[in-house]
């Protein structure tokens, strides 16, 4: 059996130098491969680069292929960005969630998820007001499509996918509260998966995870990823999805304990997806690349504790990864779901 030194791809210690503009470093240094495979979706010609810096927690990139911007959220800071090549970087929500002195008793108050969807609306997992929400990103104004399921407030969304129908998808883990599971805001006492269907209905798809985060759906929309973000048990779930709406049962799709275990900064949290099915989930020490049968392929090694990550860019190929204090991208030869031709009306 091949030793993981075998399989690594030069990776060295990645020091980021300034190039036309953007901060860069080779792949050789910043790409740890763990499957042939995985060889194919990077060109050793490209760079990752550094956008911008200085984020207390970056979050929830989504990219507007109407606008050619990305948008993302700074959580603690209650701020949101949108970066473009043409712009650079611009506040864009100031605040993202709820004002501060409307605050009391959350821990983060700020938007944290976003999902930018084929129907021209801006998706927002909003903690501060503890709801799903839509606005059109040129008039910034909000609706609030769900904020509470049985009768009770849910805890803090934090993430969400779009499906083709409509349906969102969404994860309930109480980040934005303070103390956690302890806050005495907190209604539920379960931190749950939920779906908000077409027709406004809100299904509880699973209970039984401790912190729900990111979450995803494969090309065809038959499986359903969740990222669950604790220490004690870093894994990445999946379920599929039947017929007739509802869900088969979430089973351990990957470990990422082995990483977690040597030290690499991060948990699993954020994850996008190429329509070749290969899943790009942020992971102790940056974004663990998956092959749709949970087999890593390979690592990107930011540097950083990293929340989050989705395709973008004017082909759909390019990686932004929210690592921490840091908007990254990687450009790649995979493209995203989100991103393919013929998703827009």
């Amino acid at each position: 059996m091949k030793s993981r030194r075998e399989v690594l791809w030069g990776l060295g210690s990645a020091t980021l130098v300034t190039v036309s503009g953007c901060q860069q470093t080779r792949l050789p240094d910043v790409i740890e491969i763990h499957d042939p495979a995985a060889r194919a979706l990077f060109d050793v010609t490209q760079g990752l680069q550094q956008l911008a810096e200085g984020f207390v927690w970056s979050e929830g990139p989504s990219w507007d292929r109407e606008r050619h911007c990305l948008y993302f959220t700074d959580v603690p800071s209650n701020k949101a960005f949108r970066w473009s090549a043409a712009s650079g970087l611009e506040v864009f929500l100031d605040p993202s969630g709820v004002d501060p002195e409307q605050a009391l008793g959350m821990r983060e108050a700020g938007a944290n998820g976003l999902w930018f969807g084929d129907d021209g609306w801006l998706y927002l997992c909003n903690h501060g007001v503890r709801a799903v929400q839509r606005m059109r990103p040129d008039t910034q104004v909000r609706e609030t499509l769900v904020e509470s399921f049985g009768g009770q407030r849910f805890n803090s969304p934090n993430d969400l996918v779009r499906a083709s129908d409509g349906s969102l998808y969404f994860t309930d883990p109480p980040y934005g509260l303070e103390g956690l599971d302890a806050s005495p805001l907190k209604e539920m006492d379960v931190n749950g998966v939920y779906r908000l269907a077409p027709d406004g209905q809100c299904e509880r798809h699973f209970d039984q995870l401790s912190f729900p985060n990111g979450i995803a759906l494969s090309p065809d929309e038959r499986w359903l990823y969740v990222a669950q973000s604790d220490p004690s048990a870093p894994y990445i779930f999946r379920a599929e999805l039947l017929a007739d709406g509802t869900t088969g049962p979430l089973e351990l799709w990957y470990d990422s304990s082995e990483f977690l275990a040597a030290g690499d900064p991060g948990l699993p949290d954020g994850m996008c997806v190429s329509t070749d099915g290969t899943i790009f989930a942020t992971g102790p020490g940056g974004v663990l690349v998956l092959s749709p049968a949970g087999v890593l392929l390979a690592r990107i090694r930011t540097g950083r504790a990293t929340a989050n990550c989705a395709f973008g860019g004017e082909n759909g190929d390019v990686l932004f990864m929210t690592a921490h204090d840091r908007l990254l991208q990687l450009r790649t030869n995979a493209v995203g779901v989100q991103c393919q031709a013929g998703a827009l009306p």
